[in-house]
């Protein structure tokens, strides 16, 4: 599938700020189930600093812009030829241990909520993909997408205390979840085309990454009961959402800032 983006992010300030300085993981993994056509990112007024590739695989590239700032405005726009691999990140180069993905952070603190779950969906499953795979729908039952339910610092203990959340709450609900059996689990950042049933979906997405051992990693997307297919693109992956945003930065000045969003994601060939 030729998924075609368009992604406009745009911070405004209520006075002026004296620089701002941006940390981008905005640019499509290279595995086999993706292949970038075209890809520009750019920031308006912003000038371009060093790019590397960290130790996950990801692309990070920094950018700049001079004070006096009122606004800072970054704009992805660019092709991807998608394939399902059935969630099995093939191809991947990276130099991390899967083992790094075993450390918890406070938006995937283990409650005993969260362990009990865990263990209850695993059962006498011994097999890593099965085990997963039961985590996954465990998630899936245990938290219903809410748009709107929670906020940006809801902890996946929250989430599942409240029984509702967003695609983000489900990724930190099953990467806890995992961790919590001994299985590394990142959370991913990136893109969604359509729901499995064809409805539109907010396009910026997110799901988790599970390591099974013989296979490697494997996506879970327990929003939409489903492992990434060809309607996904992966950007980026971290411990969590944080370290796996898309846009990181700071703006240096005491200015309120306002945040805006645009994500079109258009299939143009099947």
């Amino acid at each position: 599938m030729i998924l075609t983006v368009e992604h406009v992010t745009s911070y405004e300030y209520d006075a002026p700020m004296r620089a701002a300085v941006q940390s981008l993981r905005l640019f499509p993994a290279r595995f086999d189930g993706q292949r970038v056509i075209r890809w520009a990112v750019a920031v308006e007024g912003g000038t371009r600093g060093g790019s590397f590739r960290d130790g996950a695989g990801d692309k990070v590239e920094g950018w700049s812009v001079r004070g006096p700032v009122s606004a800072v405005t970054i704009t992805v726009s660019g092709q991807v030829d998608t394939a399902d691999t059935a969630g099995v990140l093939r191809g991947h180069r990276e130099t991390v241990s899967p083992l790094a993905y075993l450390r918890e952070t406070t938006a995937t603190w283990q409650s005993a909520e969260i362990r009990d779950l865990a263990h209850e969906a695993a059962g006498e499953a011994t097999d890593g993909l099965d085990r997963a795979h039961r985590l996954s729908s465990a998630v899936a039952e245990a938290i219903a997408y809410r748009p709107g339910a929670t906020t940006a610092h809801t902890t996946a203990a929250e989430a599942l205390a409240q029984g509702e959340g967003v695609c983000q709450d489900h990724a930190h609900a099953l990467i806890a979840c995992a961790r919590s059996l001994g299985l590394p689990a990142r959370y991913v950042s990136g893109y969604l085309h359509a729901r499995d049933d064809g409805e539109p979906h907010e396009a910026a997405h997110a799901w988790a990454e599970i390591w099974v051992e013989t296979i490697g990693w494997i996506g879970f997307d327990p929003a939409n009961r489903c492992c990434p297919d060809a309607r996904f693109i992966r950007l980026g992956s971290g411990l969590d959402a944080r370290e796996a945003a898309p846009i990181r930065g700071v703006a240096l000045g005491e200015g309120a800032e306002r945040l805006d969003v645009s994500v079109a994601l258009e299939a143009v060939q099947q």
